[in-house]
C-alpha cells in the first residue's frame, strides 16, 4: 500500500501516464490514417480527453513533490478520465440504440477555441458517431475506450485512496 501510495511522488510513475495517454493518441492516428478510419465527434472528444491524460500527466511530472502541482494533475486526470469513460459510454448507446432519432451525431466539436479549424488533421470529425467500423474480441471502439477510461479511473482511485490512507494513519 505505501509503494502505491509513493507513486504520486515519483517522476517515473507522471512520465508513464503521459507517456500511455501518448501511445494511445499515436494509435488514434494510426486508425485514422493508415487503416481510413474517420473520426466522429464523439472520437475526437475521447482523443481530447485522452489529451487531458497526457496533459495530467505531464503537469505531476514537473514537480512531483510538489503538493500543488500532484493535486492539479490528480484534478487533471480526474477530469480527463471519467469524462473520457463518459463520453465512451455515451458513444456506445449511440451505436447500439434502436432508435434512429434517439442521438444527433454533430459535425464540429464544441470547443471553446476552433481547434478543428486550427488543427483539423487532429481534431476534424469526419466519421458518423453510429458506425461501427472495427472491432476486436468482439468490442468496438468506444467499449474498448470505456475500458481503458475506466482503468485510469480505477488506477487514480487506488493512488489517491491510497495516499489517503498512508496519510491518515501517521
Amino acid at each position: 500500500m505505501t509503494w502505491l501510495a509513493n507513486l504520486a511522488q515519483q517522476r517515473s510513475a507522471w512520465l508513464l501516464l503521459a507517456f500511455s495517454a501518448f501511445i494511445f493518441e499515436l494509435i488514434a492516428l494510426y486508425f485514422q490514417y493508415q487503416m481510413g478510419l474517420e473520426p466522429c465527434i464523439m472520437c475526437i472528444y475521447q482523443r481530447t480527453a485522452m489529451l487531458g491524460l497526457l496533459a495530467a500527466g505531464l503537469v505531476g511530472a514537473v514537480r512531483p513533490t510538489n503538493l500543488i502541482c500532484r493535486i492539479t494533475a490528480f484534478s487533471a486526470w480526474a477530469v480527463a478520465s471519467i469524462w473520457g469513460y463518459l463520453i465512451a459510454r455515451q458513444h456506445i448507446d449511440m451505436q447500439t440504440t434502436t432508435d434512429p432519432f434517439a442521438f444527433s451525431c454533430e459535425f464540429e466539436p464544441n470547443f471553446p477555441l476552433p481547434l478543428h479549424e486550427w488543427m483539423p488533421h487532429f481534431f476534424a470529425a469526419t466519421g458518423d458517431c453510429g458506425n461501427i467500423d472495427w472491432q476486436f474480441a468482439g468490442l468496438s471502439m468506444p467499449a474498448w475506450m470505456e475500458i481503458i477510461f475506466a482503468v485510469f479511473t480505477l488506477i487514480l482511485i487506488s493512488v489517491v485512496v491510497s495516499r489517503l490512507i498512508i496519510k491518515k494513519s501517521l
